[in-house]
């Protein structure tokens, strides 16, 4: 059996592989700092000190960005393409998580007190949101404007 096509295609496809993967690590860190710069609680302070739901509504974070983040990774034919999709849905994320927070009225003060209830709909909000964001970007209408 030759095993060589497969091989040269890895190798072909490698760096490709490294640098998107690279740049989409890149941008999340970059979109969970700026998350955490702008939240009124401190989310990561309140996890080290034990808040649960904390934790719950950071988690929420964390997949809600990473959820489009990886629809951007799929649906991308090159570096330039996923650099802007990504900063575009990352910075939609962002501000529909700030418009959230903002929105559901006494929901920082609620997760610093640890109320897990409240975390967790915040969470559902930032999945739902995320989802949503990532279906736009794998939309076949989308493909054809990057097209043209």
């Amino acid at each position: 059996m030759d095993f060589s096509a497969p091989v040269n295609a890895f190798v072909a496809g490698f760096p490709d592989f490294i640098a998107q993967l690279g740049a989409s690590i890149a941008l999340f860190i970059v979109s969970l700092t700026i998350y955490v710069l702008m939240t009124p609680h401190k989310e990561l302070a309140l996890i080290r000190a034990g808040n649960p739901s904390a934790a719950l509504a950071f988690g929420g974070v964390v997949v809600g960005l990473a959820i489009p983040l990886g629809a951007c990774l799929a649906h991308s034919f090159g570096l330039i393409d996923l650099t802007i999709w990504a900063v575009v849905t990352l910075l939609l994320q962002l501000l529909a998580f700030r418009f959230a927070d903002i929105f559901l009225r006494g929901l920082p003060r609620r997760i610093a007190e640890g109320d897990v209830a409240a975390a967790i709909y915040l969470m559902s909000v930032k999945i739902a949101l995320a989802l949503i964001i990532a279906g736009a970007v794998s939309d076949p209408n989308v493909m054809l404007f990057r097209s043209g």
